[in-house]
């Protein structure tokens, strides 16, 4: 199975007292004074990338390595928690499944376990003993007043923070001045120490693909260790890794360990923090992925000044292009971030984007799409006023461009879903409305049932064939059909009258569904089923 995997390297070892459960902890700074940001070097001059043989980087090493450290974070867990062997299905296999109220993983095993042993009584699971779990990164240096560059996942719910310098010589206490989940970028700071040997910072935006870079840190936990690679891929993005991507992709061999550690150009500069790696074993396969240092930088200063990261919002449901939608609406191509829901009262909605509009732009820079439209937003602070550029198609008209300017607001913590019930609009079920799907106008009873908010209108789909065209496209029961080729769907009569006008090769729906948001309120995104074959 393949699967990415965070550059941790953990050991065990058993302690005295009572048994601790840590979650993952969230690092704020309320109540205490901003911090004026940290003097960095910057060089932002790309690097020279006429051909030349290299014989040696040693240069190249003694310049950065001196900047990369080793971190060791300590929690309390569990026994099954930190030991490896209770994970292992061949242990559990000879040994049982132990403790019943064990995590989701070893849950789902149970029944295979007990079928192995037959009709043998399950065993009283032994008492749980405290034990110290101590995970092992890496960081960066970069300034010499001690501020430290490292992933969130290397320190998150740690109770101490120990730093040893690539010399060594000796341990430091570290303390987090700040951690962001959703980028996975961490700060640390050590005060017991000045005169650091801080890292050169390059502008990673200024990267290429073929630039040669070298990975610095300490993995399996053997000492510092240097890779050598190439940059073979910029804005990776729909990793699943952390909530805003934009990562460089490295054959430079990283491994676990490495998490938090340089990712530096043939300069020796700083252009990556280390995060993640793409593998089926667990360990090094030729894919790796960086923090490119301009985000993981803009994070820092945030955390170094306020503690926390403030993150523009525009107030729009978003979703990216494909072929049959660029060609559902008639764009020239499938760049660019579509407009699925423009939330009330936004910004978005004050500046009079409107669903279906295809955002190209933002300040002059191209939008590929939808999670660099994001990512862009959320880099941009609460209050600016900035530039969009967009496509809009009215009236069966070629989509043309407009421009707007819109000034952006603090994203909302958290968004309240409205389950609040509507009077019923009226019964009856249609069928057919698409081949293979059933639909009824939405009632309180239809709210009820699939959670649908009081201000979503139109259709809702009560049964989908799961042979049909419009299953194979994503839609399910429970969504609503809000949109068929780009008229407005009040109830079930307006889908099957839409449905059986709509003509071409795909028909065009806007939906507003729950799929993949969990227990969240939904959101509206477009689909398209094909209309050329019938299943």
């Amino acid at each position: 199975m393949k699967s990415f995997s965070k550059l941790l390297f953990g050991v065990w070892s058993a302690v005295i007292g009572g048994v601790v459960v840590l979650a993952a902890v969230e690092f704020t700074s309320q109540g205490r004074e901003t911090n004026a940001p940290p003097q960095i070097k910057i060089e932002q001059t790309p690097i020279e990338r006429e051909t030349r043989g290299v014989t040696s980087y040693s240069a190249i090493v003694k310049r950065a390595a001196p900047s990369v450290v080793n971190i060791y974070s300590t929690r309390m867990v569990k026994e099954r928690e930190a030991n490896p062997f209770f994970n292992d299905p061949l242990f559990r296999h000879f040994f049982g499944p132990g403790d019943n109220n064990n995590n989701d993983d070893n849950n789902n095993n149970d029944n295979e376990d007990q079928q192995g042993q037959g009709n043998r009584s399950r065993r009283r699971p032994p008492p749980q003993h405290p034990l110290k779990s101590q995970s092992l990164g890496s960081g960066v240096i970069i300034s010499s007043d001690g501020y430290i560059l490292t992933a969130n996942h290397v320190v998150a719910g740690a109770e101490e923070i120990k730093v040893v310098l690539a010399d060594g010589d000796q341990e430091y206490t570290a303390k987090v001045i700040g951690a962001d989940a959703p980028t996975d970028v961490a700060v640390l700071k050590i005060t017991d120490k000045n005169n650091l040997p801080a890292v050169t910072i390059a502008d990673s935006d200024k990267l290429e693909v073929g630039d040669v870079v070298l990975a610095i840190g300490n993995p399996f936990g053997v000492g510092q260790t240097v890779t050598m690679g190439i940059v073979s891929g910029l804005g990776r993005t729909s990793l699943n890794i952390s909530d805003y991507e934009d990562f460089i992709q490295t054959d430079a061999a990283i491994n676990p360990g490495n998490s938090g550690g340089a990712l530096v150009d043939a300069e020796g500069r700083l252009v990556g923090i280390n995060t993640a790696i793409f593998s089926e074993s667990g360990g090094y396969q030729g894919v790796g992925f960086a923090v490119p240092v301009n985000l993981a930088r803009s994070v820092m200063n945030q955390l170094i000044q306020y503690g926390k990261v403030t993150r523009g919002f525009l107030g729009v449901g978003i979703k990216s292009l494909t072929p049959d939608l660029a060609e559902a609406f008639d764009l020239p191509d499938d760049t660019g971030a579509l407009v699925t829901e423009i939330r009330p009262n936004t910004p978005a909605s004050k500046a009079g984007l409107q669903n279906g509009d295809v955002i190209r732009e933002i300040e002059g820079k191209k939008v590929k799409d939808s999670s660099q439209l994001r990512l862009t937003i959320s880099q941009t602070p609460p209050g600016t006023k900035i530039t969009l550029k967009y496509l809009r198609g009215e009236n069966g008209k070629k989509p043309e461009e407009h421009t707007t300017t819109v000034v952006l607001e603090k994203l909302p913590t958290e968004t309240a879903a409205n389950d609040e019930n509507a009077p019923s609009s009226g019964s009856g079920s249609n069928y057919d409305s698409l081949d293979g799907v059933e639909v009824s106008d939405i009632d309180s009873d239809a709210r009820q049932q699939f959670g649908i908010p009081s201000s979503v209108h139109g259709a809702v789909v009560t049964s989908v064939d799961e042979n049909s065209n419009a299953a194979e496209a994503g839609l399910l029961a429970g969504d609503v059909i809000q949109e068929i080729n780009r008229q407005p769907v009040r109830n079930a009569d307006d889908a099957v009258k839409l449905s059986d006008k709509a003509h071409g090769k795909r028909v065009l729906l806007r939906i507003w569904t729950r799929a993949g948001v969990g227990a969240g309120p939904g959101s509206s995104t477009y689909i398209t089923v094909d209309n050329t074959k019938k299943k």
